[in-house]
């Protein structure tokens, strides 16, 4: 870089940065310097550095409910009600499980956050926007409440099916309003069934109005700032609006849990509770597979109270969801096996739950037995 371009570049951040400033632009200043540690970094790298730490150390970061405490919350102006959900301080009933994938991709949301200054050097920016795409229940909100309590922030909420009615005659100025206060507060903003206002362009079955909320939508994710983290959710991708795919960095697949997954779920939900979580955590697995887990924990929290109320004992409550005779007759047969395995009910109570005789119950285990045994020996040969 030559020096006058220097000159040029350093005159025109200035002017930028003082234009900004005056208007009382806060979140604009903030990407100004941010943009002006990257480029400076190499010919002045303690300048740059330095102005990574002034941005560390703002009283946005340093109190991030600060600006919320001044501003109120958005609310629709027919009802009055909140336009969105804040959590100032995040927490969670358990720990998540996450497939190793999910679990890579919200890690590294985090590391970068930890360690922006190993970005800037490479002239890159954190990851601004991210796409959950999943069936309903499988934890895609959870991850954003887990991203949030991992990096210290609040998180904002703004389900867009609830308030899509009063967005509709207003050509998006309250989703204007909502996004413009997420920008002033150092927060973690997730935009919930975004499928409801962000659907194709080309779609003739859809009006106007919804549109140009998709359009609306787009400037405003392409001018979420570098400090924030913009998350949204969508039950239904393929009615997103191209466009709308391109802004989001990262895209997030959350599949319905596997059997092993459930298990862990299963185990870390009932263990405070449950002695014996551990061995029905496997047979409940194999009940429970091809569901979510909200079903699955909706499930075992209406066992828990039957069994809290005394109306039978926990064991049997979480018996009955291997009685279900809508079950093929293969899973019972492999339910009754592993229930008789792991010693948690006779063979003949495993009969009168899934239906599968005792001598097919037996023969099974037997051959499972044998299985197990040929696989022992042959790995202490």
């Amino acid at each position: 870089m030559t020096q006058n371009n220097k000159k040029t570049d350093i005159e025109s951040d200035f002017l930028h940065l003082a234009r900004s400033a005056l208007s009382g632009r806060t979140q604009d200043v903030q990407v100004i310097l941010r943009r002006a540690a990257k480029r400076y970094y190499e010919a002045v790298p303690r300048f740059a550095e330095a102005l990574s730490d002034l941005l560390r150390e703002s009283p946005s970061a340093a109190s991030p409910l600060r600006r919320q405490q001044e501003v109120p919350v958005p609310v629709d102006l027919d009802t009055r009600l909140h336009l969105m959900r804040v959590e100032a301080h995040p927490s969670l009933d358990h720990e998540p499980v996450f497939t190793p994938g999910v679990c890579a991709s919200l890690t590294q949301i985090v590391q970068e956050r930890r360690n922006p200054d190993a970005l800037m050097r490479a002239g890159l920016d954190p990851t601004r926007a991210a796409l959950f795409v999943g069936p309903p229940g499988v934890g895609k909100t959870m991850a954003a409440r887990w991203l949030a309590r991992e990096l210290g922030r609040p998180l904002l909420i703004l389900d867009l099916a609830a308030v899509m009615s009063s967005l509709l005659g207003r050509t998006g100025s309250n989703l204007r309003h909502v996004l413009d206060y997420a920008k002033t507060i150092d927060c973690v903003l997730l935009l919930d069934e975004l499928d409801a206002i962000a659907k194709r362009r080309d779609d003739h079955a859809e009006i106007g109005e919804l549109k140009r909320l998709v359009t609306v939508l787009i400037q405003q994710i392409d001018d979420w700032p570098a400090s924030g983290v913009l998350l949204a959710a969508t039950n239904h991708p393929d009615l997103l609006d191209p466009a709308i795919w391109r802004r989001f960095e990262m895209h997030i697949d959350f599949p319905l849990p596997s059997e092993p997954a459930i298990a862990q779920f299963v185990e870390s939900t009932l263990a405070p509770h449950f002695a014996a979580a551990k061995p029905w955590s496997h047979v409940l697995a194999a009940a429970f597979a091809g569901r979510s887990f909200s079903d699955i924990e909706r499930d075992l929290s209406a066992a828990r109270r039957s069994a809290a109320l005394g109306t039978q004992p926990l064991e049997d409550c979480l018996a009955a969801f291997v009685s279900n005779e809508a079950f093929p007759k293969s899973k019972r047969i492999g339910l009754a096996t592993v229930i008789v395995e792991q010693g948690l009910l006779s063979q003949r109570k495993a009969h009168e739950l899934t239906g599968v005789a005792r001598d097919t119950i037996r023969s099974r285990a037997a051959a499972r037995g044998g299985g197990s045994r040929r696989r022992n020996a042959g790995a202490t040969a």
